[in-house]
């Protein structure tokens, strides 16, 4: 199998003699976020969490993310949190690109590093410490759990991509695959946090029109994304905002393989307001 790779070095400030221009747009259909203007001057710091800094990636907002938020997270030697969320309705999916973590939940501790995945249930106690030497990213999202009157909600669960086979869609023979964290038959969750893989030349051959929202980070090489009417090469380090039946499609143009962490809402009827 090619090692993986995970993008995680955000931050900096470009030079004074570099170009204003750049591929960041934000449109009421997507928006993309290059890793050029993830710096360090655009970071946040949240309540109750020490020798840390996040990028927040999107948020719900009126023309923008609807039903989360997603952060990149930067957790210093000696760092982390006894109170890291703070909303008793939020529930978290959680991916690590670099360094290793303890998560504290039930009196349990697990271990994570990159290439590890994490479910927190809404309402659970946890704790994330960074007890080792070098800094801790992962990224965060953090959506408000749907119940469903007579359904339990969804369990605590922690994996890693090693520990999960490619699901490769029908007909690509393999070129275009998914690894799933949690069973996408399995309705008590109502999100996912997968991890979708293109081979060089590979390709979402339609425009695909659906009724979940996206958030996609890409975590290894490049491509060109369309995104409702536009053309967009993105690479890794870039995050993309995909509003609800935004048109989309993407072809892989190599050299080596495209990978992204996709965020999709599941499993629950449209909201009627």
């Amino acid at each position: 199998m090619n090692e993986r790779r995970y993008y995680s070095q955000p931050g900096g400030l470009p030079g004074q003699t570099e170009l204003l221009s750049s591929k960041a747009v934000f449109t009421t259909a997507y928006a993309v976020i290059p890793r050029t203007v993830m710096t360090d001057i655009v970071t946040s710091v949240l309540p109750f969490w020490t020798q840390t800094r996040a990028w927040m990636l999107s948020r719900p907002l009126t023309g923008f993310s609807e039903t989360f938020s997603q952060y990149l997270m930067e957790v210093g030697p000696g760092g982390g949190s006894d109170r890291p969320e703070l909303d008793p309705r939020a529930e978290a999916a959680m991916f690590f690109v670099e360094g290793e973590a303890v998560i504290t939940l039930s009196g349990q501790e697990h271990s994570l590093r990159a290439g590890s995945f994490a479910f927190i249930p809404a309402g659970s106690t946890w704790t994330l410490k960074n007890n080792g030497s070098s800094a801790v990213k992962f990224h965060w999202v953090r959506k408000a759990f749907q119940a469903v009157d007579g359904l339990e909600p969804p369990p605590v669960l922690f994996a890693h991509e090693d520990e999960r086979a490619l699901s490769p869609m029908p007909d690509t023979d393999g070129k275009w695959a998914t690894t799933r964290f949690i069973d996408p038959d399995d309705v008590r969750y109502d999100m996912h946090l997968n991890i979708v893989t293109f081979e060089p030349g590979a390709t979402i051959p339609f425009m695909e029109t659906h009724v979940m929202e996206h958030g996609l980070y890409v975590l290894e090489g490049k491509a060109v994304y369309r995104l409702n009417s536009d053309w967009v090469e993105v690479e890794a380090g870039d995050f993309m905002w995909l509003r609800a039946f935004c048109p989309q499609a993407c072809y892989a143009g190599g050299p080596g393989r495209f990978r992204y962490l996709l965020y999709k809402d599941v499993n629950r009827h449209a909201n009627l307001w």
